[in-house]
């Protein structure tokens, strides 16, 4: 995980999409697909960053994640949305962009 290209993400004009997950977590893996299937379709439109968790517990804390998967959008550098637990490829799109 790069954190100063999540940083620079993180202040730049797209929304950004972060997901934490862990490689255990059997909703995380049935999320995998609707995440990559996000990442195609929103190509140049916003930045999609996946967190495994438990290689990285300190920006779990930092971004206050308590279970997997999470999901937190950005935009303009302020947290707009936030959810967990698996969901519908559209319910996670309309979050990302109008």
């Amino acid at each position: 995980m790069d954190m100063n290209e999540l940083q620079k993400a993180l202040e730049g004009s797209l929304p950004v999409l972060i997901e934490f997950y862990a490689t255990w977590c059997p909703h995380c893996q049935r999320m995998m697909p609707v995440i990559a299937e996000l990442r195609d379709d929103l190509d140049g439109k916003a930045e999609i960053f996946q967190i495994e968790g438990d290689d990285h517990t300190e920006l779990m804390d930092k971004f206050g994640v308590k279970s997997y998967p999470t999901f937190i959008v950005y935009k303009d550098g302020k947290e707009v949305w936030r959810d967990s637990g698996e969901m519908p490829y559209n319910e996670l799109k309309k979050h990302i962009v109008d």
